[in-house]
């Protein structure tokens, strides 16, 4: 099992530290993380929000976060003690320049200490806070920000931020971070690709198929309505996210584990992917919008019912892109992604087709032969699968069947292992970059999303509907049959809903 190793004495600033995100996520993964013994006893959290709260209320509010994300039977009550001395709150509104002095005295004193701002808040408050904590000299040379996706709703957007951000912090201060880096099968990929000679030599054109990457919700908007109906499933899920997984899927080899030679390879996948205007919109994506169905049998809305304006417009739930990468090792090799709400099953997962074995030397009745499947799985039960044909046991006939190697973590390793906001959250007090977005990542991603927005916009590409419960659109289905390949389904269900329209 990996040891943990604590942290230097910190000062985490959470902005927006009684909001959903603090109470849901940051909170119960700074528990974990205590824990194991990785926080300082000096070290603070503080958590800066406008509501008029004193220390105590917080302490409660945090306490009622821990226990809902672990449950009363798993909290050690000594560990509960040692967290909850840790914290504080400052009132203020972030919206108004004055009463930021309880802050300033909060961390007057500590300058030597890493210091973390954490701005779990609207993107649009982003440049103000970062100037206003440069005008009050809170930043230090042990400072660091973190920018909570989606950092923009575009190009223009993005880089505004960033220009914003970046007058009072460097480059290298600045932890843009998307979850979905620090999950432990994710990061596995860089194990699964670069420390066994099996699979390098294969990972290519020339042995790949296509890839498939996979990231399914069987929930709705819930509390989000108001934001999701202004962003969508592209700029919420696909700009992030699933660009992310492919650039690790992609990426060549890089020349270390060094957080820049990292991230220099991600950026070459983004530049090589083809771009997608209006003359591919209707060929190479999908939109979707779910209505009305049943999820394991109990009924749903409609989108249109689920958020709070309810006026859905053109607001996608899911969507299914075949992105093409324009190098020497992916050139022809397609990867299809998909992503949406109130899908058949929640289901994160990267599916590596090999190509079909070049001659058979086998007739028809050992049955047929599958091409060998790599499933790398996110979520749910992280793991990695792959297919093999092997020979059914017993005498007789000879008889062939496709069957799984399956490394289930859980099973393996018999231990909880951190989830990906609390490794997040200890690599930025490390002050280790190599799990973060840097600048020009993010806006490649912008400027490839940005033309397929364009598309639809130019095109008139009105989402498709489907039924809640199934997977997503006829459309998605046709998108990648008519290349005569198919989805993968962790379910078993139909690859969509014969009812869409």
């Amino acid at each position: 099992m990996a040891e943990f190793i604590p942290v230097d004495t910190f000062d985490l600033v959470i902005f927006g530290g009684t909001g959903d995100l603090s109470r849901r996520k940051l909170l119960p993964a700074l528990y974990h993380r205590d824990a194991d013994c990785q926080l300082p006893d000096d070290s603070r959290i503080i958590a800066v929000s406008r509501g008029d709260l004193s220390r105590d209320d917080f302490v409660a509010l945090a306490q009622q976060s821990v226990a809902s994300a672990l449950g009363d039977d798993v909290i050690d009550q000594d560990v509960l003690q040692r967290f909850i001395a840790r914290l504080d709150y400052v009132q203020q509104d972030l919206l108004v320049e004055e009463g930021w002095d309880d802050l300033v005295q909060t961390l007057a004193g500590t300058v030597e200490r890493t210091r973390v701002f954490y701005l779990a808040t609207s993107p649009n408050l982003y440049g103000r806070i970062a100037a206003k904590l440069g005008e009050l000299d809170m930043i230090t040379a042990q400072s660091r920000i973190v920018l909570e996706k989606p950092v923009g709703t575009d190009l223009q957007s993005a880089q505004q931020i960033n220009e914003e951000v970046g007058r009072t912090f460097s480059e290298g201060q600045i932890y843009r971070i998307d979850h979905y880096l620090g999950k432990e099968t994710v990061q596995n990929l860089m194990a699964l690709r670069f420390a066994n000679s099996l699979f390098e030599p294969l990972w290519r054109r020339a042995s790949v198929d296509h890839v498939q990457i996979t990231v399914s919700e069987d929930l709705g908007v819930g509390t989000r309505g108001a934001f999701y109906n202004h962003t969508g499933a592209l700029r919420d899920m696909v700009q992030n996210h699933m660009l992310q997984l492919l650039c690790l899927v992609a990426m060549e080899p890089p020349a270390a584990l060094d957080s820049d030679e990292i991230r220099n390879e991600k950026l070459k996948v983004l530049r090589a992917l083809r771009p997608i205007g209006p003359e591919d919109v209707r060929s190479k994506t999908v939109r979707g919008q779910y209505k009305s169905g049943a999820i394991d049998g109990e009924a749903v809305p409609a989108y249109s019912d689920e958020i709070d304006e309810g006026n859905p417009g053109d607001t996608e739930t899911f969507v299914a892109i075949k992105a093409e990468i324009e190098n020497w090792r992916w050139a022809g090799t397609p990867f299809y992604l998909r992503t949406g709400k109130r899908l058949a099953a929640k289901c994160s997962e990267i599916v590596i087709q090999f190509r079909p074995i070049a001659h058979s030397i086998f007739d028809e009745s050992v049955g047929p032969i599958e091409a060998n499947r790599l499933i790398v799985r996110l979520q749910p039960n992280e793991g990695v699968t792959m297919s093999l044909m092997t020979k059914e046991p017993g005498p007789g006939g000879l008889q062939l069947r496709s069957l799984g190697l399956d490394l289930s973590f859980a099973e393996a390793f018999q231990v909880r292992y951190p989830d990906s906001y609390e490794r997040l959250l200890i690599e930025v007090i490390r002050g280790n970059p190599a799990l973060f977005m840097r600048r020009d990542e993010v806006e490649a991603a912008w400027q490839w999303i940005d033309q397929i927005l364009a598309g639809w916009q130019e095109k008139k590409i009105k989402p498709s509907q489907y039924v809640a419960g199934t997977w997503g659109p006829s459309d998605a289905a046709v998108l990648i049959d008519r290349d005569g390949r198919e989805w993968n389904d962790p379910t078993g269900q139909s690859d969509a809903d014969p009812t869409t329209v």
